[in-house]
């Protein structure tokens, strides 16, 4: 308990006392109930009047308490802020699940502009009804089940809040009713000639930038999407907060005999050292290891040539290879390491939209980074011939997931797992992009110069 001064005066042993703030006439009180201490204002400045009211609020607390009500009330963005703060410091900490950014956003844009003003303990079924109609007017749609869940879940962390500070008790705490919502659209995915288009287009793309800065941005936006297509990342963090030390190179060779001979009329034998990498992320479903294949390994290869001058072909151990830098994010500049990724989900549509590739033909909906998750999700049941298990493995989700999302897919059984062969070979085969994909910019300017 504070030092004892003039203007406190304890009217009951460890357990109630008032007190005045420098350069405030109103008398606070603090009291004890339950072995908590809790602050309140007796908003009087007589202080034969405050102690009465002290002692009012003292006795109400002590019957509350009693009656399994809580001690006191505050409003509900409050303690809103109250468990956003922890969520960052755990977040901070290292100890915070990912999701929890997910949560901190969904406080912030919904639940606290619908239910801020309210009291905590003045939520009830007509309050949640009401957020229920607000959030689908905030959101301009209705929320999909699996948005639902999120949101459900973030509202239970500030009444888990209010719990833990004894604004509220588990007797009186809002029960959420599950609602199932509007069933999730599978987002759409790119066909195979319109992902060759997709990757196609990308290097003229860069080379159209108009100054270093933007060029680099292009690039590192490239080599982002390349290693999406190629591993089946969730977009986000998983990639995007990846550092060196989280990836560990592999090779498989392997010797294949061909048709040709050579001039001693013998076959001639390729090899092929089958590079691939294992990379650890961190992600929605917690930390996982996943493959990328020769595609994300040539990612790598140019990145470490552009920001460290790494001219060798990336080996274990990547520590002998980039002494100082293994602490590095890997989609950073080169110069000041900076995150340019904010900007990613604009470029991207811009790209989409001048490449005419930024709506799915089929349904009409817009593209976007997730599309490229489903695109190699796609390919790896239709193509490659992953079996359902290694691929949710992969992608960081569950065999329902996957059924439900691609149960209109044949799924075959695979030999060789997460290799992607027959995917690259179709996507390297016929290089030549059709004329509808191609730059609508780039045709202007040729356009005006003839």
């Amino acid at each position: 308990m504070p030092q004892i001064v003039e203007t406190t005066h304890e009217m009951l042993p460890r357990e109630l006392v008032i007190y005045r703030r420098e350069r405030s006439g109103i008398w606070q009180c603090r009291y004890k109930v339950a072995g908590v201490w809790q602050r309140a204002s007796t908003k009087e400045r007589k202080i034969e009047l405050a102690k009465d009211r002290a002692k009012e609020i003292f006795f109400e607390a002590q019957i509350r308490n009693r009656s399994n009500l809580p001690v006191v009330t505050r409003r509900f963005k409050d303690i809103a802020k109250l468990a956003i703060e922890r969520m960052e410091q755990e977040l901070s900490a290292g100890k915070g699940k990912v999701i929890y950014r997910d949560y901190i956003r969904v406080i912030k844009d919904y639940i606290i502009p619908s239910l801020g003003n309210r009291m905590i303990t003045n939520i009830d079924y007509k309050a949640l009804e009401q957020f229920d109609r607000a959030r689908i007017e905030l959101m301009g749609k209705e929320p999909t089940s699996s948005t639902l869940h999120t949101q459900n879940a973030a509202m239970n962390r500030v009444f888990d809040e209010a719990v833990i500070r004894g604004f509220l008790t588990e007797a009186n705490r809002p029960k959420l009713v599950a609602n199932n919502g509007k069933k999730s659209d599978r987002r759409p995915a790119f066909e195979l000639h319109e992902l060759k288009a997709l990757l196609a287009n990308l290097e003229p793309w860069i080379d159209a930038a108009r100054n270093l800065a933007s060029r680099e941005r292009r690039q590192i936006m490239r080599d982002y999407i390349e290693m999406l297509v190629d591993t089946g990342a969730r977009p986000g963090i998983e990639l995007l907060d990846i550092k060196w030390k989280q990836i560990r190179f592999m090779m498989s060779p392997a010797s294949t005999l061909t048709d040709q001979v050579d001039e001693r009329g013998e076959r001639i034998e390729v090899h092929n050292l089958n590079r691939s990498c294992e990379l650890t992320v961190t992600g929605k479903t917690g930390t996982r290891q996943i493959i990328g294949r020769q595609p994300t390994v040539k990612v790598l290869e140019r990145i470490a040539q552009r920001n460290y001058g790494v001219d060798s072909s990336l080996t274990e151990p990547l520590k002998d290879l980039i002494v100082p830098t293994n602490e590095d994010y890997v989609f950073r500049t080169k110069d000041n390491k900076e995150d340019v990724s904010e900007s990613f989900q604009k470029m991207f549509m811009c790209f989409l939209e001048d490449h005419n590739l930024l709506k799915d033909p089929k349904t009409d909906q817009k593209r976007v980074f997730y599309s490229l998750r489903h695109t190699y999700a796609t390919l790896a049941l239709t193509h490659d011939r992953v079996p359902i298990h290694t691929l949710a493995k992969q992608m960081g989700t569950s065999v329902v997931m996957i059924e439900r999302h691609y149960s209109h897919l044949k799924v075959i059984q695979a030999a060789e797992q997460l290799r992607g062969a027959e995917t690259r070979r179709l996507i390297e085969a016929d290089a030549k992009v059709s004329a509808s994909y191609q730059s609508k910019k780039r045709a202007e300017r040729e356009l005006r110069a003839a």
